[in-house]
């Protein structure tokens, strides 16, 4: 088993940047691939960002391309998602996951945090 531990989030104006960060119990197969996803309330669970192993390859969703980064630190088993340019549409709860490779992170993760909830105010 891997424990995801997600912090960072809270309240920002919009316009404004927020950093989340996650953290994984320990270093596993399993846990090649991390990344985040995001739930609003009567929307479908949608996938934000992904980072291999080593972060040589990352994906980020269509709806982040270009204002979201995604980075990792191997040494200490942290996942960070950079947030700038948030739009009161980016308001969810994000949820660091993690899987064995980026393909599965993307579609069906292994393993969930409990999610930290990022508000967006216009």
């Amino acid at each position: 088993q891997v424990q995801l531990v997600e912090s960072g989030g809270g309240l920002v104006q919009a316009g404004g940047s927020l950093r989340l960060s996650c953290k994984a119990s320990r270093r596993t197969p399993l846990s090649a691939a991390m990344g985040w996803f995001r739930r609003t309330p009567g929307k479908e669970r949608e996938f934000v960002a992904a980072i291999t192993w080593r972060g040589s390859s990352t994906s980020l969703g269509d709806s982040v391309k270009g204002r979201f980064s995604i980075s990792r630190d191997y040494a200490k088993l942290t996942v960070d998602l950079q947030m700038n340019s948030l739009k009161p549409e980016d308001t969810a709860v994000y949820y660091c996951a993690a899987a064995g490779n980026i393909v599965a992170l993307s579609t069906t993760p292994d393993y969930w945090g409990k999610g930290t909830l990022v508000t967006v105010s216009s």
